[in-house]
């Protein structure tokens, strides 16, 4: 499977993009700190999209689509702290909350489908 192909992927990276142009006007005191971490979560979802497809099983699969999923998480946390540090405007801080809320459910679909496929064997 070419994980390039999915859509959950593309809207992943395209995040990550995004998610890595914001941390550009952070404070370089935050390099070490605030903008790794966000960085690192952010680049965090594709990368374990990518890797699950390369997995032998369906099952190793959804589980790095669960971890993937939970990176999403931490990097809307990341976002919240960077704005509310006053490193984010409220204007990038919602376009990449929403972005990051709709990777979640594109990963909560994928993640059903590929249990029922599991479940009917």
């Amino acid at each position: 499977m070419n994980f390039t192909k999915l859509d959950v992927w593309r809207k992943a990276h395209q995040m990550t993009l995004k998610a890595y142009k914001a941390t550009q006007s952070f404070p370089s005191e935050e390099r070490y700190r605030l903008t790794d971490q966000l960085c690192r979560s952010a680049s965090s979802v594709p990368a374990n999209i990518a890797e699950g497809t390369g997995r032998n099983t369906l099952k190793e699969y959804v589980q790095f689509l669960y971890t993937a999923r939970g990176s999403v998480e931490e990097t809307k946390y990341h976002l919240i702290l960077s704005k509310d540090l006053g490193y984010l405007p409220s204007d990038d801080f919602n376009g990449l909350m929403e972005g990051y809320n709709e990777v979640g459910r594109m990963l909560n679909g994928l993640i059903t489908s590929l249990k029922e496929r599991l479940a009917n064997g």
